[in-house]
């Protein structure tokens, strides 16, 4: 389990956790938990389109997160969010089903984007990861109150100045770095259960934001390394664990708030 070979294991699960989990906060916080299940989703196609024209798939993976970004905040300005979201994910979903039309050789790709290679991850994938996720967490910290004041009350925001349109489209450029960080490493469902369950139980042990972004990205780290080992002895998939761990996390949090 300790083994050489799966110390980059260890190391990108913990850089990836403490990642989701500090987004994730904001997730659940302002209730974008359809956003979050959105990008990972839309920002596949770019691994695609990056395959068919023999690029780096991170390319891929930035290009398309940014376009959902843009196709989500222009969309939600002429309809409800929930609907504009919806119009994207479908958009980019289209595209995705257009470029593995194109190419036969992709299927083992899009099933660990969909999934995740976590115990197949290379020295080289480590640095990107900490990388792009450190510009993601450092854009929350220097953004921590006025994401937090228009989450939690975007009228008195409004009131200081602070524009909750500008804010929002912030969140979603934060929350497509986070993708293009890890969707190569857990794959894009794993990404949503990683920043949604943990984040919830930890915004149902206490009400005070900081120690509740700090528990959140601990509790998401503990469901990952949780999930490694039981994956490594059970054989079963890693993905299977970090779902039910993360759902675990989500039930004992309501049962705590009720």
């Amino acid at each position: 389990m300790f083994s050489s070979f799966m110390v980059n294991t260890w190391t990108v699960a913990t850089i990836v956790a403490a990642i989701a989990g500090i987004v994730g906060f904001f997730v659940v916080i302002r209730g974008s938990s359809f956003a979050a299940h959105t990008l990972p989703l839309g920002a596949f196609p770019g691994a695609a389109a990056a395959h068919l024209l023999g690029i780096d798939e991170l390319f891929g993976l930035v290009a398309f997160s940014g376009a959902g970004v843009l196709g989500i905040s222009q969309l939600a300005r002429h309809d409800r969010q929930e609907v504009g979201t919806a119009l994207c994910l479908v958009m980019l979903l289209g595209f995705g089903a257009l470029f593995l039309s194109m190419s036969s050789e992709y299927s083992q790709e899009v099933y660990s984007l969909l999934f995740g290679e976590i115990l197949g991850v290379g020295t080289g994938d480590i640095g990107a990861v900490a990388v792009i996720g450190g510009i993601a967490v450092a854009a929350v910290i220097v953004l921590f109150r006025p994401l937090l004041l228009t989450s939690l009350s975007p009228d008195l925001a409004q009131a200081q100045g602070i524009s909750s349109r500008t804010m929002e489209f912030c969140f979603l450029a934060i929350l497509a770095l986070t993708t293009a960080a890890t969707l190569p490493v857990v794959g894009a469902l794993l990404v949503f259960a990683l920043m949604v369950g943990p984040a919830a139980a930890a915004r149902a042990m206490t009400d005070r934001p900081m120690p509740a972004m700090l528990l959140s990205a601990a509790v998401s780290m503990v469901v990952v390394w949780a999930s490694i080992a039981l994956s490594y002895i059970s054989d079963w998939p890693v993905g299977f664990y970090v779902g039910a761990f993360s759902a675990v996390c989500y039930t004992l949090g309501r049962l705590r708030l009720n």
